[in-house]
């Protein structure tokens, strides 16, 4: 296995976490949006619609946790304060989650329409 093979495969495992904590704590819509060689800045989109800001705030509090145990740095948040669209960043994956009227908003998926989407595996 290649380094930039391993790197993709420890980044769809923390996609697939990601989508998976969010789907756990009820949010809604849990998608992946798999922009490997689409996006020159992130393998993995993970989007998911939250009912409340506490909600918002809990998933992401839960998905920094599990990228630290796997050996992922965030390097950035966003939005967290007001959790209308809270934005984690781990550079190869990307972590959204929005309110309904901001995800409605926004619709990444329309944006990276040509990417593929992964199944979130139980």
């Amino acid at each position: 296995m290649t380094e930039d093979t391993k790197k993709v495969t420890d980044d769809k495992e923390l996609a697939v976490a990601a989508a998976r904590i969010a789907r756990e704590r009820n949010c809604t819509d849990v998608k992946i949006l798999d922009l490997t060689g689409i996006s020159p800045a992130t393998n993995f989109y993970v989007i998911a619609t939250t009912t409340s800001d506490r909600q918002g705030r809990t998933v992401a509090d839960e998905i920094s946790v599990k990228a630290k145990a796997q050996g992922h740095q965030r390097y950035g948040i966003a939005g967290y304060d007001h959790g209308q669209w809270i934005l984690l960043d781990f550079v190869s994956v990307v972590a959204h989650l929005f309110n309904e009227d901001q995800r409605d908003y926004y619709n990444l998926e329309m944006l990276w329409g040509d990417a593929k989407e992964l199944t979130i595996d139980d």
